[in-house]
Formats: structure tokens, C-alpha cells, sequence
């Protein structure tokens, strides 16, 4: 179905649901498949990356997960992510049918949550060109920890509660007790970090994307500090761009930074500023940094650099 001159929704199957994706087509037969953030849906989360990769000839593919968006998936607002990876797995099988998409340049690229899920992806995928994972998630133990200190104990105990209240509800079928994805430290918010309020002036400007419904599960702070997934990236084989803030105090810029240097073709972006940098007043720096990327590496092979450890810029 074509919605606009330069993209149109696809659809594409995942398990037991269906996906639903804006598909950007492109000429330069180079394709990146982005995911957002957890909780964040396919516009807010990619929209700003997604033009400017079309606009200089990449081909886009940008999914919602399952559950979430106007992909298909009952309940609604939960984050499961064996099925996220499912669905961003299923999507790199698709991107190939697309129109002038050559399978050999197919690349991935996602932020926070999704920024880790691309390490695990990455790692089980070596026929994909690149990586990109944009201020990742890549040690939720850290986050855990690290982010308590922006949370008062009484609503803590009101988040552990009700997200216990939903995992022991889930078993009876019943439907998600949610919880605001963002919030001051006196809420029962998934994150209450200074940078994780900035979440809504940086992905929805002006209420641009009123749909979103910015609500989370629960049960989610349950699970959250035991994935891992930046342990996955002495694994990947492709080049694999991670960019991280320093100031960033929802994921954190460190975890991010070993990550990268792990990798054996990690490439290492440091800028300033929180979590959600990338698409405020640093949006311009990495976009170009990303854009540089995927031409080294999807079009231009021969300028590309193998290596020994990360490189910082």
C-alpha cells in the first residue's frame, strides 16, 4: 500500500503475527533495516535517520515489533525479545524482495534497546554488510543499577509491585498492567533518568506523532538487567558502528564503549550529551557519522578500514 511519494507500509509475516513496515525505496541498491527503541514505535524512532539515509539512495526498511505500532501481536505493550529478535530476523529475510535491493549490502541499525538487539543480530547474521547500534543498550545490569539512583524508594516499590502484579497476571492470561515509559522520580516509571524525560521532546516534537501510546508493561524492569547483549560482540564479523554519549544516563556510554572495542571490525563514535542526543542538537553529527559508515562499507568497500580495535572519532 503507498502512502507517499517516497515510502509506502509492507508487511511481512513473523511467527504467529504479522509485521508492518515503511518501506523507502531506494537506487542505490544498498538497504538499512532499522528498529526504535524499546516501547518506541517505527515513526518516532526512526523517521528523523530513515529520511536522511533515503534521501542519499539507501533503501529503508523500518519495522514495528510485534505488540507494538500496527504490527499484529497479543497482548499489546509488552517487550519479548526472543520475539523482537524473531521479527527483526524476519525483516532482514524480507529486505531482499524488496525492489533493487542487493542482498550482499543488506545493514541494520537501532538505538537503545534495539541498539543491543543489533549486537545480537550482528552476531548471528554474518552476511550482513554492517551494524550500526546508536547509544545501545548493551549491559542492562549496569543500566539497572546505575539508574536507581534516579528513583525515590517508595514509587521503586510501586514499579516492583505492579510489575509483579503483571508477570503473575500474564500466566492467567490477563491483559498488561502498563506503566508510564517516562517519568520524574517520584513516579512508578519504567525510566525516571534526567535524559529519560527527554524522550518525548526528542522523538515526538510537538505531539508529531500522537498514536504513540507511550506505555510499557510492567514486568518489563523485571527482566530488564539480566540482558546482556553487548557480551555478543566478539562475535560479529561485519563492520559494526556503535555511538555513544557520554552524559548518556539511561544506557550509559561505557558499557557501549567495551562493547565496540570488542568487536573485530568495531568502529567507536563518542559525542556529547544524554540518551536521546542523537536526535536533538546532535542529530546533524550523527547522522553524518552513520552516513559515512554505511558509504564505506555498503558502497565503497575499498575505502574501507579493517581495524585491529574500535576507533574513536
Amino acid at each position: 500500500m503507498r502512502v507517499s511519494e517516497d515510502r509506502e507500509k509492507v508487511r511481512f509475516v513473523s511467527g504467529d503475527a504479522e509485521c508492518v513496515a515503511w518501506h523507502y525505496p531506494g537506487t542505490n541498491g544498498a538497504c538499512v533495516i532499522m528498529t526504535a527503541g524499546g516501547g518506541v514505535t517505527k515513526e518516532p524512532g526512526t523517521d528523523p535517520f530513515a529520511r536522511r539515509f533515503h534521501e542519499v539512495g539507501f533503501t529503508v526498511l523500518a519495522l514495528d515489533y510485534r505488540h507494538f505500532g500496527e504490527s499484529g501481536g497479543r497482548p499489546r505493550q509488552v517487550i519479548r525479545v526472543k520475539e523482537q529478535l524473531a521479527d527483526w530476523q524476519a525483516a532482514i529475510d524480507f529486505a531482499p524482495t524488496l525492489p533493487n535491493v542487493d542482498p550482499a549490502k543488506l545493514a541494520i541499525w537501532g538505538f537503545s534497546l534495539s541498539g543491543g538487539h543489533a549486537f545480537r543480530l550482528a552476531a548471528r547474521n554474518p552476511r550482513l554488510a554492517a551494524a550500526i547500534a546508536q547509544t545501545p543498550l548493551a549491559d542492562g545490569r549496569v543500566a539497572a543499577l546505575k539508574t536507581m539512583r534516579h528513583r525515590k524508594p517508595l514509587p521503586m516499590l510501586r514499579l516492583i509491585g505492579r510489575g509483579l502484579l503483571d508477570a503473575v497476571g500474564s500466566l492467567f492470561g490477563r491483559q498488561p498492567l502498563l506503566v508510564p515509559l517516562a517519568g520524574e522520580p517520584s513516579t512508578a516509571a519504567f525510566l525516571t533518568t534526567p535524559d529519560g524525560l527527554d524522550g518525548d521532546r526528542a522523538l515526538n516534537p510537538g505531539n508529531r506523532y500522537p498514536e504513540w501510546q507511550q506505555s510499557i508493561a510492567a514486568r518489563t524492569p523485571l527482566w530488564f538487567g539480566f540482558y546482556r547483549p553487548g557480551r555478543d560482540t566478539p562475535r560479529v564479523r561485519c563492520p559494526l558502528l556503535v555511538l555513544v554519549c557520554d552524559q548518556d544516563q539511561t544506557a550509559f556510554a561505557e558499557p557501549g564503549v567495551r562493547a565496540a572495542r570488542r568487536a573485530p571490525r568495531g568502529e567507536l563514535v563518542r559525542m556529547p550529551g544524554g540518551h536521546y542526543e542523537p536526535f536533538l542538537d546532535g542529530h546533524e553529527q550523527a547522522v553524518e557519522a552513520e552516513l559515512s559508515f554505511l558509504h564505506r562499507h555498503l558502497l565503497d568497500p575499498s575505502r574501507a578500514v579493517r581495524p585491529d580495535k574500535a576507533q574513536s572519532h
